[in-house]
Parts: C-alpha cells; sequence; structure tokens
C-alpha cells in the first residue's frame, strides 16, 4: 500500500499540480456545526438521497419544494407520527415522486431521529460517531434506518458534511490498485480493511476521511 504522500503525488500530477487538486478537495464540517444542523434538515437531506436514488437527481431538485410542503417541513415528531390517511395522501400528491416504499422511509427515518433525539441528538449522535470507526456508523445507519444501507448511508453523510469516505468505482478502484480490497467491498472484513486504510493515510497526513477520499478518487 502507497504512503498517503505518494497517492497525493499521482492526484496532482492528474490535475495539473497540488494547488489545482486542492481547490478540488472538499473538507467536512466540524463536530460542532454538525451538532447545530437542525435535525428536520438531517431527516430532508437523507431522505432527498433517497427519493433520487434510481431517478436523474434534477427531477427531485425541481420538486424539492413539494417535498417539503408535503412532509411538512420534514418536522421528525410529525413524520413519525404519519397514520394511514396522510400515507395515502401522499402516494397520490403530485408534488413529490409518489414511491411508497420511498414514502415509508420518511416515517420509519423520522422515528428512527426520534430515538436519537433521545440518545443525545441526531446531530450529536451522527457528526460525533467517530470518523475512524465510520464503517461502524454506517452499519448502524443500515440496522437502525430506513433504505440507508449500501451506498445510500454514505452519500446521506457526505451531503451533510459529515466526513465520510465513498466507495465511489474511482475509489474502489484505486484501494484496488493498493491492495487493500479486490473488488468492491460488500463484506463487513473488507470494510474493515477499507476502514483501516483510511486509518492510516489519516494518521500519515492529518487529514479527514472527506479529503482522502477525493484525493483517492482523482488519483484514477
Amino acid at each position: 500500500m502507497r504512503s498517503f504522500e505518494e497517492i497525493y503525488d499521482i492526484a496532482a500530477k492528474r490535475k495539473g499540480g497540488a494547488e489545482a487538486l486542492e481547490a478540488l478537495i472538499d473538507k467536512p464540517k466540524s463536530a460542532k456545526a454538525l451538532a447545530a444542523i437542525p435535525e428536520d434538515r438531517w431527516l430532508a437531506e437523507i431522505s432527498k438521497y433517497i427519493f433520487r436514488t434510481g431517478l436523474a437527481w434534477q427531477v427531485i431538485e425541481n420538486k424539492w419544494d413539494g417535498f417539503e410542503a408535503a412532509f411538512d417541513g420534514f418536522d421528525i415528531g410529525r413524520c413519525a407520527m404519519m397514520d394511514d390517511e396522510k400515507f395515502d395522501s401522499l402516494i397520490t400528491d403530485t408534488r413529490i415522486v409518489r414511491s411508497g416504499p420511498k414514502i415509508a422511509s420518511v416515517r420509519d427515518n423520522a422515528a428512527f431521529f426520534l430515538e436519537l433525539r433521545a440518545e443525545g441528538g441526531v446531530g450529536q449522535v451522527l457528526g460525533g460517531w467517530p470518523s475512524s470507526d465510520f464503517v461502524g456508523l454506517l452499519d448502524m445507519l443500515k440496522k437502525r434506518g430506513s433504505r440507508l444501507g449500501g451506498q445510500t448511508g454514505a452519500y446521506g453523510m457526505r451531503m451533510l458534511g459529515r466526513d465520510s469516505f465513498i466507495m465511489s468505482q474511482d475509489v474502489v478502484a484505486r484501494l484496488v490498485a493498493e491492495g487493500v480490497i479486490d473488488k468492491a467491498p460488500t463484506s463487513k472484513a473488507a470494510m474493515r480493511a477499507v476502514q483501516d486504510a483510511f486509518n492510516s493515510w489519516s494518521e500519515q497526513s492529518s487529514r479527514s476521511l472527506t479529503e482522502i477520499s477525493r484525493v483517492l478518487a482523482m488519483s484514477v
């Protein structure tokens, strides 16, 4: 496995130098900033990514004002208490994408967030989870949330500014090239190997998972 500095140099050469590369590297929000994000925005952004899955993203963006109105501003209390009458009305609501399973995920994730509120707060739990165990956070989201397995949980966290890595095609290609994994990771053992590699590169560079993930993606 190459050092982070070596991989960074590869990416910099591909992007026209270190200055050009740095301009393309996103940085995550601090735990304090994440904790300050209102819980309805956590639900809204995660729901937005769930509804985007399998569709052109612009379709959801164009309808988003309608989603906000239909789901009561993604208030987690109101969404968690969605009854059959409300659910049935949403199934026929032309302001949104009328997918029953995805509509149900808003209700179920709102209930999940109510649990997190009792555990210290949505932003505090999700934003304060140690980056050195990001795979543990993804596993928790998959088990306790709705439709938050696979890449959905990771992309949802990235969209909110939480420190994260994304198993994009390019990131996977770099991890394979470095001998960390031999294919896109699906098992817990493979994901732990990915986490260990990111932790090692983070120790070497003092960079976040988000920054390392972006560098890996641009090194291919």
